[in-house]
């Protein structure tokens, strides 16, 4: 690891202060520190957020606020959350472990960096690292990597499942910048696609950072996070759905589903859901709507069992949610 300055201020005012080129916010540190052992990421200096009081969660409207420095396992544990926002409390639960659920953040979990192993080895070339370079991927190991939202310059996957349930719920990124000004982004507007800048990964500007994130108000109806991996603990999604149905008269008449495991960024369909919206539940329906979710899907070798789990699992889903 490279020689670092750490600095803790106590106030937002302070940490935007101390930020600077090179500098690089950190709160639970669960993956940074995992990529600056490895020199992945070398900032200059740390600014420890620990102390800025942004760790709370409070009603917001009809919805909430939830701070940035929230732990997962907080967050997952609020009555609140388990009661109105079950499909995120589950997600949370279906990440990680519990020791990292203890340190790991809200702010940290929609800033996680890609799992992809070439991403993390130095040795290879990667434009999410630095750009221009290439992308070892393609020709590689693909098993773990995304078919939707992808370019010819990286197929990196989007890891959290905290951000796919969030995705879902429309929840809304709270942002202070440099200057002290506010702003508010749509999950959905949050994240870039890769194109010919995958190390652009998100809006947020130099010295921007997130104070916590806006749930809506509670959306009712049924909710489920549903998570396909090779292993029962500890192990990121080969495929994931959040989803949230609610039924009238027999027919959907709300629905929203966010996929994990198979895009560049949490990944929502519109036409999906404009398909299954107002219909009475079948199977072919769902069908239907596993065909417009992969219609754009690049099924590199290595990743064509994809295409398949996706579709039983949005099925075996929509099925459960309807009955």
């Amino acid at each position: 690891m490279k020689p670092f300055d750490y600095q803790r201020p106590d106030t937002l005012s302070g940490a935007h202060g101390a930020a600077r080129d090179g500098a690089t916010f950190i709160a639970g540190g669960t993956n940074l520190i995992d990529l600056m052992k490895l020199e992945v990421m070398a900032p200059d200096t740390l600014i420890d957020i620990s102390r800025l009081g942004l760790d709370r969660i409070v009603p917001h409207g009809d919805g909430l606020h939830v701070g940035a420095t929230v732990t997962n396992s907080d967050l997952a544990a609020d009555m609140r959350i388990r009661r109105d926002y079950p499909v995120l409390a589950r997600a949370l639960l279906a990440g990680a472990s519990g020791q990292l659920r203890n340190k790991a953040t809200t702010g940290g979990n929609l800033l996680q960096r890609t799992r992809c192993p070439y991403f993390y080895d130095t040795a290879t070339p990667c434009n999410k690292r630095s750009p221009g370079s290439g992308c070892a991927a393609l020709g590689g190991e693909m098993r773990n990597h995304a078919v939707l939202g992808t370019s010819e310059h990286c197929v990196a996957l989007h890891p959290s499942d905290m951000a796919v349930a969030m995705r879902a719920l429309d929840v809304t990124v709270e942002v202070e910048g440099a200057d002290g000004t506010r702003s508010e982004t749509a999950l959905d507007d949050f994240y870039r696609l890769p194109g010919d800048r995958p190390d652009q990964e998100t809006t947020l500007d130099a010295g921007d950072l997130i104070t916590g994130v806006i749930l809506p108000a509670p959306f009712g109806g049924r909710q489920t996070y549903r998570k396909v991996r090779d292993r029962a603990s500890y192990a990121f999604a080969l495929v994931s759905v959040a989803a949230t149905v609610r039924m009238e008269n027999d027919r959907i008449s709300n629905v929203a589903l966010a996929f994990g495991g198979i895009g560049t960024r949490p990944w929502r369909d519109p036409d999906v859901e404009d398909l299954l919206t107002g219909e009475t539940p079948t199977t072919a329906l769902f069908e239907k709507a596993g065909d417009i979710l992969m219609k754009d899907a690049v099924l590199r070798e290595g990743l064509e069992f994809k295409d398949t789990l996706v579709r039983r699992l949005l099925t075996a889903t929509l099925t459960e949610m309807t009955q």
